[in-house]
């Protein structure tokens, strides 16, 4: 789905956290970042996979990562959904999309028949220079956090 590949620069953006807070991929420089995007906060699978990462976040940051979420929900939404969870990671409210879009993220999707334009489940593992390392298309929500670390 997406156009980007490993090897890639990764898209410099600057959006919103659920605090209304600026947050730039250039704030991660010099760290990995697991930039991971989900269709919609408070949803059963979505809220399974925040919840793996939450649940892993020790061994992700002992591992050097830093972690942020990224969907096209309101920024009191996002908000309500890392408060209820406890997550100890920052949510982007993407309302516009453009962090969805450069990272090609949005589009046709199908569920029980019906198709309809969506955000793609994507996982990208970014480097300490801001290159992509890793390209997870097919997350699993249980075992996202094992996704990112193995090989």
């Amino acid at each position: 789905m997406t156009h980007l590949k490993v090897g890639d620069k990764a898209p410099e953006f600057t959006a919103i956290n659920q605090d209304e807070k600026e947050v730039k991929l250039s704030d991660f420089k010099g760290k990995k970042l697991v930039l991971f995007f989900y269709p919609k906060a408070s949803t059963p699978g979505c809220t399974t996979e925040a919840k793996n990462l939450r649940d892993n976040y020790d061994l992700l940051k002992e591992k050097g990562f830093e972690v942020l979420g990224v969907s096209a929900d309101s920024p009191k939404r996002q908000k309500n959904f890392k408060v209820k969870n406890d997550l100890p990671f920052d949510l982007i409210a993407d309302e516009d999309k453009k962090v969805i879009n450069a990272y090609g993220v949005w589009g046709p999707k199908k569920f029980m028949g019906r198709e309809y334009e969506g955000i793609h489940r994507t996982t990208f593992v970014i480097d300490e220079t801001g290159t992509i390392e890793k390209i997870i298309d097919k997350v699993k929500t249980k075992e996202h956090a094992k996704q990112i670390l193995e090989d």
